[in-house]
């Protein structure tokens, strides 16, 4: 399974923005609370920050940007823009409703995962079933009245136990339901852009994707 090595500090200091990499840590303790952590990382990283941006420059930023908050890798990014761009509708919303339809984000967003590293972990060890039948696959796409569980047979696992005593320190979207007693998500429709919650100007990674 193919993903981003590269340490989730210098993602945000690349960015220089917090992008939640590393779940509630990224609230108690991050580097871009210091000082001196607040230019791009790398040798040239304090001149880098005071050069103007070109317009390419600029949406090249918001695309990588988006790619590291869900943990996608740039042609399963680049598939996700073209699908976007076959369906109807406005692009850039589309692209973003099928990032937020991933099985792993969703688990995330259902806060039965601190992180979306660790939704993708948790899934791809089969801790969770779509409609009764375990997925472990993390770009999986849910659908409107899928219903997302914690397989029984990882219940009683620590990680679960421990996410269960966190259920409640995360707001949960309007498109999703939880029934904490049961452990039990249900997905009640395709969210629209007002209820996606992710720092992104989407226009420009279409412009991006157009040149």
């Amino acid at each position: 399974m193919a993903i981003n090595s590269e340490p989730r500090c210098r993602q945000c200091r690349r960015e220089g923005e917090k992008l939640f990499l590393k779940g509630d840590r990224c609230i108690r303790h991050c580097v871009l609370d210091k000082e001196d952590r607040r230019k791009p990382p790398g040798q040239h990283g304090a001149s880098a920050a005071q050069k103007k941006l070109t317009e390419y420059g600029t949406q090249l930023r918001e695309k990588q940007k988006l790619r590291r908050i869900y943990r996608v890798l740039e042609r399963q990014f680049r598939n996700y823009m073209r699908e976007a761009e076959r369906r109807k509708g406005v692009t850039g919303e589309t692209l973003l409703q099928l990032l937020e339809m991933r099985l792993d984000n969703v688990v995330y967003r259902l806060g039965l995962a601190s992180s979306r590293a660790m939704a993708r972990q948790l899934v791809s060890h089969r801790f969770f079933t779509v409609n009764g039948r375990r997925v472990n696959i993390p770009s999986y796409q849910v659908k409107p009245g899928d219903v997302i569980g914690v397989h029984e047979s990882k219940m009683q696992t620590d990680v679960m136990k421990q996410m269960r005593s966190k259920l409640h320190t995360r707001a949960l979207p309007d498109w999703l339901q939880f029934d904490t007693s049961e452990m039990v998500g249900t997905v009640l429709a395709v969210p629209t852009r007002d209820q996606i919650d992710t720092p992104v100007q989407e226009q420009l990674i279409v412009e991006f994707y157009s040149r």
